[in-house]
C-alpha cells in the first residue's frame, strides 16, 4: 500500500509539472489600411504576458508584420516539438479569419497545415484559440471538406464566435476583445471552480462562454469543438 501511494504521488507530481507551450499571434496592422483592426496585437501580447507568469510555460509572440506564415509555422515546429506526452501546446490567434484558416500578415495559414504539425506532436493536449469573426464556421462539414481538414483525437478548437457572428472589439470597454478578455481572466484562475490549480476544457468553456454572452448582450457565442475530453488540461498553475 505504501509503495502504491508513493507511485501515485510521483505520477501526480509529474502531471502537475507538465509544461505549457504557447505560440501567440495577433495582427492589427495588415498591409495597407483597409483590413486593419484595433486590439488584436494587444490580445496576443496580453495573453503571452499571462503565460509568462507561469514558470512551467514557454512562449513565442508574433505580431503584425512579424506574423507571416513562414514565421508562425516555424515557431510552432520549433516550440511544440519540445512537448512530451502530458504537456500542453496552444496556438492562439487574434485577427481576420476565413473558412480555410487564419489570415496572417502575408497570406492564409490553413487549418490543414496547422493540423499536419499537430499530428506530428507527442503530446496529448493540443488546442487552437481563434479570436476571429465567423470562426465557428469551421464546424460545418462543407468547411472541413473545403479545407481538407481531418480531425484527430486530443485537438481542441476554441473559437471566438459562431459562424454568423463577429468577434467584437470594444476598446472603450476593454483593452482586449470580448473573447480574449474573458479567456485571459479564465486562464488566470477565474475558471478554476474546483480549486485544483488545473483549468480544464469544460471549466474554460463554462467561464468564457458565460462572460462573452454577458459582455456582448448575447450577440457573441464562443464555440468549443473537436475530439477531446471535458477534463483536458488547458492551464496548470
Amino acid at each position: 500500500m505504501k509503495k502504491f501511494l508513493i507511485l501515485l504521488l510521483f505520477a501526480l507530481s509529474l502531471q502537475l509539472q507538465a509544461k505549457v507551450y504557447l505560440v501567440a499571434v495577433g495582427i492589427s496592422d495588415y498591409p495597407g489600411t483597409v483590413n486593419d483592426l484595433s486590439l488584436c496585437d494587444g490580445d496576443a501580447r496580453d495573453l503571452a504576458a499571462l503565460y509568462k507568469k507561469n514558470n512551467q510555460a514557454e512562449t513565442i509572440l508574433l505580431c503584425n508584420s512579424k506574423a507571416t506564415t513562414a514565421a508562425v509555422t516555424q515557431a510552432m515546429k520549433n516550440l511544440f516539438r519540445k512537448a512530451q506526452a502530458n504537456d500542453i501546446v496552444v496556438l492562439f490567434y487574434s485577427g481576420h479569419g476565413e473558412k480555410k484558416g487564419l489570415c496572417l500578415y502575408d497570406k492564409t495559414l490553413t487549418f490543414k497545415e496547422i493540423m499536419k504539425i499537430f499530428d506530428s506532436l507527442k503530446c496529448k493536449n493540443k488546442m487552437i484559440f481563434s479570436d476571429s469573426c465567423f470562426s465557428g464556421s469551421l464546424r460545418s462539414k462543407a468547411t472541413l471538406q473545403a479545407s481538407d481538414v481531418q480531425l484527430t483525437n486530443n485537438v481542441m478548437f476554441f473559437l471566438g464566435s459562431r459562424s454568423n457572428e463577429y468577434s467584437i472589439e470594444n476598446g472603450s470597454e476593454f483593452t482586449n476583445s470580448y473573447f480574449t478578455h474573458a479567456l485571459i481572466r479564465a486562464l488566470s484562475g477565474k475558471a478554476d471552480t474546483n480549486r485544483n490549480r488545473i483549468i480544464s476544457a469544460k471549466e474554460l468553456f463554462t467561464y468564457v462562454s458565460k462572460h462573452v454572452k454577458e459582455y456582448s448582450d448575447d450577440q457573441q457565442h464562443p464555440v468549443m469543438w473537436g475530439h477531446f475530453s471535458d477534463d483536458m488540461p488547458v492551464m496548470k498553475w
